[in-house]
């Protein structure tokens, strides 16, 4: 079957030159295009990989021999055998919630190294110094501690967390598309922080109670008959009342960054406020945690309760709608590339529902085996890319390389087509409700085959390109 037809609606690129599998043609050699320079060494990815892993690792080890100097052997392995706890369901409750358009799991693996290695080791040097050049200049030990757990704390902490956000959102800017993908790296950013942080609460708790420095009131202390050791409060307060306190904090820098990838690339001002305000007000609160438990008593449990609670749920609210609303640009973008060929008809719908594609990579499982579902989940995930790049290039924002990125993803569904096609068909037929003969031009008000005299930023107007049938047409990304 050949590749579908050349179209462009309302100026939003719906191409089809040439099959995938197949080199366009050319007549003739015709002369040899010119070589480009040689990249240096310094700009070459690879080097740029080495060198995060190089940091990474260094920042590791110190921070490793910081914490098990801190907490004695025996106290920093009690401290990673707790604080792991609620590692694994922190990571995969940010990956749920990022299931319509996952990010690579490279992305996971560097934010969460970054939160556990870089930013701690920034945190801990940073807020010691300050601490201490704090009480050396007042003679005040208590108030200097009180002051840097409310004011040091979190504008540092939060800053060296913001770095990974950063990184990811200036190079990797193609796996940064909305507010879902900000709270996804942020999350698992804070959710390393925390763990080594926890690590060092927990390790140090452990050698209170074998110190036998801790009075509870009931007995206190390991080798007494008490009802409450540090290490145990320590492990309620931190890992089961607060294991999202960390997360929740970074995800309003999340949802800032998030906010700015969806801005359009000339409105400079937005994308550099919108971040800084989100890591404003991840400080705030922060501090405002912070300040509960330096204060404790009824305060810690009025902020928990009437302030850290409520923010807890808005977010998860916030996140779960932004992925419902990215299922349905999903529904409502898709049918243009039906039109044009490179869907089946019911695709939109199966690929708009989160019943329907996970129906789709069991079925393929069960049919053609592991590497159809593989490629079924590869299909999907292309396929929202693509409806949320022709929403923002409908909206006028999309970027100067709006064509080629388009261009990419309808080569990575043609290719993956064969596995994907029959079980997004077969689940779009269970799944859907009676669905009516599709009419093209769906959402927009027009119709396929015409010009238009719309523009978007590209200021062309396209129609149809059909080629003869079983031919693939030449390309032209901007036929006239």
């Amino acid at each position: 079957m050949p590749p579908p037809s050349l179209v462009r609606v309302n100026a939003v690129a719906i191409s089809s030159p040439y099959s995938p599998s197949e080199p366009p043609r050319t007549e003739g050699p015709g002369p040899r295009p010119p070589q480009p320079p040689p990249e240096k060494w310094w700009r070459r990815r690879a080097v740029h990989a080495g060198g995060l892993i190089a940091v990474l690792a260094v920042a590791g080890l110190v921070i490793l021999a910081l914490v098990r100097e801190e907490t004695g052997t025996e106290g920093f392995l009690v401290g990673l055998g707790l604080a792991v706890v609620p590692v694994p369901l922190l990571i995969a409750a940010f990956r749920w919630l990022d299931r319509v358009t996952p990010g690579p799991w490279r992305n996971v693996v560097f934010c969460f190294a970054w939160g556990a290695c870089a930013a701690t080791l920034i945190a801990i040097v940073t807020n010691s110094l300050a601490t201490n050049w704090i009480a050396t200049s007042t003679a005040d030990e208590a108030g200097a501690d009180a002051l840097g757990a409310t004011v040091v704390a979190p504008v540092v902490e939060e800053a060296g967390k913001s770095v990974a956000i950063l990184l990811i959102f200036l190079f990797r800017r193609r796996d940064f598309t909305g507010i879902v993908d900000g709270v996804v790296i942020a999350g698992v950013t804070a959710t390393g922080f925390a763990f080594t942080e926890n690590i060092l609460y927990l390790g140090r708790a452990y050698g209170m109670d074998t110190d036998g420095t801790f009075d509870s009131g009931f007995g206190g202390g390991l080798d007494g008959t008490g009802l409450l050791t540090m290490t145990a409060a320590t492990f309620f307060v931190r890992i089961v009342m607060s294991p999202f306190a960390h997360p929740l904090f970074t995800v309003l820098t999340g949802i800032g960054f998030g906010i700015a990838a969806l801005s359009a690339d000339r409105q400079r001002a937005r994308r550099v406020l919108l971040p800084l305000a989100g890591l404003l007000l991840s400080m705030g609160m922060h501090a405002l945690w912070n300040g509960s438990a330096v204060f404790g008593g009824i305060w810690f449990f009025a902020v928990y309760a009437g302030f850290m609670v409520p923010v807890f749920g808005l977010v998860t609210w916030l996140a779960i709608w932004t992925r419902q609303r990215a299922l349905r640009t999903v529904r409502e973008e898709l049918p243009a590339y039906v039109a044009a060929g490179w869907l089946a008809p019911l695709e939109p719908w199966a690929l708009s529902s989160l019943r329907a594609r996970r129906m789709a990579r069991v079925y393929a499982t069960r049919t053609l085996g592991r590497d159809a579902a593989r490629a079924v989940a590869e299909y999907q995930v292309h396929a929202t890319s693509l409806a949320l790049l022709r929403q923002r290039g409908r909206r006028g924002r999309a970027g100067a390389d709006f064509v080629v990125r388009e261009r990419e993803l309808l080569d990575a569904l043609w290719l993956r087509r064969d596995a994907a096609r029959p079980a997004l068909t077969h689940a779009a037929q269970v799944t859907a409700p009676a669905i009516p003969a599709p009419r093209y031009g769906y959402g927009y008000g027009y119709g396929y085959g015409h010009p238009y005299g719309q523009e978007y930023g590209y200021g062309q107007e396209y129609g149809h390109a059909h080629g003869p049938a079983g031919q693939s047409p030449a390309y032209h990304p901007y036929r006239h």
